[in-house]
Formats: C-alpha cells, sequence, structure tokens
C-alpha cells in the first residue's frame, strides 16, 4: 500500500513561468517610459524653440528650384510637389539601377565560376574591388575624377553618331513614337510571350529527360521575325531624334546629367559585384550530381546552367538578392554627395527652408520604409513561388 505524499505549491516568486512573464513585463515596461520620456522632451524641445509639428508645410510655395525633375515643376510650386519630384527621382535610378546590376551580377557570379583563367580573375578582381571599398569614395571618383574630367562640349567623346560623353553628361537618342506604335507593341509583346514560351517548354522537357534540341533558339528567332514583321506591316512607326551639336550645346535627344550618371553607375558597379557573390554562392550550393545528370541527358554546358542549376539555385538566390535591392534603394541616398535631386537631398533642402526637420525626416523615412516593404512583398511572393516550383 502507498502513502500519498501531500503536494507542495511553489511559492511564486520561485515560479520559472512567472519569473519569465514578470521580467517581460517589467522590461516592456521600462521601454515604454523610457521612449515616453524621449518623446515628451523632444515634443518640449520642439515647442521651446518655436518650431511646431505638422505637415500643413506641403501646401505652402516650395521657393527653390531642382535640377532634374520627372513632373512639372516650378519654385513657385508646393513642398508636396517638391517632395513628390524627389520621390520619383529615387524610383527611377533605382529601378533602373536594380535591372542593370541584376545583370551585371549575373554576368560576375557566373563568370567567377568559368573556366578559363583571365575570365574568372577579371571577375573575382572587380567583385573583390568594388566590395571592398566605400560605395561613396566610388561616387566621388565616379563624379569629379571621371565626368567632370570629361572633354567639353565641342570637344565630345563620340561613340559613332549617336552617343556623346562630355562634362554636361551624356547625350543619347531618344525615341519618337508615330502612328502604328501601339499595334507594334502589341506585336513585340506577343514576340516575348512566343520566345518565353518556348524556353519554359524547353526546361520542362529537359527536366522530364525528353529534350527538345534547340527549341528555346526556335523560339528566339520566331519572336525576332514577328517583330521584324510587325516593323514592315506598320511601316516602322519608331524613329530616333538624335542629338546633334548646335552653337553652345547638343539640341534634340535625350541627356542624362553627370550626376545621375555617376550615380546610377555607382550603384551599378557596386550592387553587382554583391550580386555576383550571391549568384555564384548559388550555383555552387546546387548539388554536382545536377551537372553529372545534365550532361549524362547530353545538355551543353549553357543548358544545364540555364535549364537546370540556375532555377534550383533561385532558390537560394533570391533571399539574399532582396537585401541587395533594399541597399541599393537605400544607398541612392548617397546622391546627397554629388548633388542629384534624390528624396533625401529634396527633404533636406525641404528642413532649410521649413525650419521643421522632424516631420520632414519623418516623411522620409516613412517613404524609404514604404519603398523597402513594396520590394520586400513583391521578391517574396516571388521566392514562394520559386520554393513550390522545387517540392
Amino acid at each position: 500500500m502507498t502513502t500519498a505524499h501531500p503536494t507542495t505549491s511553489v511559492p511564486i516568486w520561485r515560479d520559472v513561468r512567472f519569473l519569465r512573464v514578470a521580467t517581460q513585463a517589467v522590461i516592456v515596461l521600462v521601454v515604454a517610459v523610457v521612449v515616453g520620456l524621449g518623446v515628451r522632451n523632444l515634443a518640449e524641445a520642439i515647442d521651446a524653440r518655436g518650431l511646431g509639428f505638422g505637415f500643413g508645410f506641403l501646401t505652402r510655395s516650395a521657393g527653390f528650384d531642382i535640377s532634374e525633375t520627372p513632373i512639372p515643376y516650378t519654385p513657385a510650386s508646393s513642398y508636396a510637389t517638391a517632395f513628390l519630384a524627389g520621390l520619383l527621382n529615387t524610383l527611377f535610378v533605382s529601378l533602373l539601377g536594380i535591372i542593370l546590376a541584376t545583370i551585371l551580377g549575373v554576368i560576375a557570379g557566373v563568370a567567377r565560376l568559368s573556366p578559363n583563367w583571365l575570365v574568372r580573375q577579371v571577375a573575382a578582381g572587380y567583385v573583390e574591388l568594388m566590395r571592398n571599398t566605400p560605395l561613396l569614395v566610388q561616387l566621388f571618383i565616379l563624379y569629379f575624377a571621371v565626368f567632370l574630367q570629361l572633354p567639353s562640349v565641342a570637344n565630345s567623346l563620340a561613340i559613332g553618331n549617336a552617343v556623346f560623353l562630355n562634362q554636361r553628361g551624356v547625350y543619347l537618342p531618344a525615341p519618337q513614337f508615330g502612328p502604328g506604335a501601339g499595334a507594334l507593341g502589341l506585336v513585340v509583346l506577343l514576340a516575348l510571350a512566343v520566345a518565353i514560351g518556348a524556353l519554359v517548354v524547353a526546361g520542362r522537357r529537359a527536366r522530364e529527360g525528353n529534350p527538345i534540341p534547340r527549341l528555346g533558339l526556335y523560339g528566339t528567332l520566331a519572336a525576332i521575325a514577328l517583330v521584324a514583321i510587325g516593323w514592315v506591316v506598320t511601316g516602322g512607326p519608331v524613329a530616333f531624334d538624335l542629338p546633334e551639336l548646335q552653337r553652345f550645346n547638343f539640341v534634340g535627344g535625350m541627356a542624362l546629367s553627370p550626376e545621375f550618371t555617376a550615380l546610377l553607375v555607382g550603384l551599378v558597379l557596386y550592387t553587382g559585384a554583391f550580386i555576383g557573390e550571391v549568384v555564384r554562392g548559388g550555383i555552387q550550393a546546387v548539388r554536382r550530381g545536377q551537372w553529372e545528370a545534365a550532361r549524362a541527358l547530353g545538355l551543353s554546358e549553357g543548358q544545364t546552367l540555364r535549364l537546370v542549376v540556375f532555377p534550383q539555385a533561385m532558390r537560394i538566390i533570391v533571399p539574399p538578392l532582396t537585401s541587395q535591392y533594399l541597399n541599393l534603394t537605400k544607398n541612392s541616398s548617397l546622391a546627397i554627395a554629388i548633388g542629384y535631386p534624390d528624396l533625401f537631398k529634396i527633404g533636406q533642402t525641404m528642413t532649410n527652408q521649413t525650419g521643421q526637420p522632424v516631420p520632414v525626416m519623418l516623411l522620409v523615412m516613412g517613404t524609404y520604409l514604404a519603398i523597402s516593404l513594396a520590394t520586400s512583398l513583391v521578391l517574396n511572393i516571388y521566392n514562394r513561388r520559386v520554393q513550390v516550383l522545387e517540392r
């Protein structure tokens, strides 16, 4: 016969569960008190200096000029319009930089694995140089030591009769759309669908072990033929306005300022090096047996990389690639060092003009946060799609 021992309750001050909850509650309380004191001190300091807090200034006239703006803007425009111009400048250079940096990074990552010694060493040198020097230093070198040292307008460096480089920037042909351009655009979209469809089918058949030889090449040639036929049928509705040197400057075409060009080149070169390492690591993470199986199916090195290895590497590449895209967008704020009117520079000018740094900085921070969250959302959706496909 067993004797039941009486149960003794653990004192609450020795109960591990209670101690955990109590510790977290104390930490939260301390943080809340510190934040509250900080907010109160900030509010008192703002009131003492008569700075005020509000966003009513956005409707007032800005009173300053912006050197580059994609929307109509004059010094008489409102601060809200000026802020929008800076936002659009940031979005434009970031989006273009992401596209070009991705292309450069993929090339650099694949080149790092090239069997050719010279190609491999050149790619490694580029990656190590860009990754181990500050972006701000690179921007200074590109802007002050390269673009501002280009020849004058009269002695511009010419690439054919279409592209000209000088101290005032880069001058490129500008497309001019005439009647039939919309129909040609639809033909181009159809051609892209044909080319992409052929590549998708070729990849699926290759993974199933029943490849169709040169299907991707035939799809690309069919797309080119469609575009050529559409061009002839629509009468060539797209013409290019070439820049021409007049007395003091170029007229016509499209001009890119040295500030914009230096910023774009710097962001692309810097971020492309990091993307190259991400791509190299993703490719090397694919098991060697995948390469051997692809070769056993008769696929070439290019087909193996494009149809077998790279699709599997994408599930490893996408997460760190998202971070690089976010870094590129945030690094565009260094445009203030070379005078490009991006979001941060316009925000600083607004702060100096209005004397209300807190609301302006909140606007700038909130805008960068919204851009980063939108970019992360898009890439996370794509990442989930890639993960599902790899199951």
